[in-house]
């Protein structure tokens, strides 16, 4: 990181400033995923098992599967009705 400081402090050619950038960027992404790597790994090896969907994400199904239901059930209003 040093090193990117001088060379902006020095002047350096805007190329060499961006390629200087672009290797500390590849440095951290490749210790990233070196890091992860293994846990990766391990959950393709032996995949969890599924996870049930929340309450909330069924009910969405549900209403959306049926939305004539919810039609009939309301009482249509006509003008009379409302005078």
């Amino acid at each position: 990181m040093d090193d990117l400081i001088n060379m902006m402090v020095s002047d350096e050619s805007p190329a060499d400033i961006s390629d200087k950038i672009k290797e500390i960027l590849m440095q951290k992404s490749a210790q990233n995923i070196e890091t992860i790597r293994p846990t990766i790994a391990a959950s393709i090896v032996s995949p969890q098992t599924e996870v049930e969907p929340d309450s909330e994400e069924v009910g969405e199904v549900e209403n959306s599967e049926t939305p004539e239901a919810s039609a009939e059930e309301e009482p249509e209003t006509s003008e009379e009705d409302e005078e």
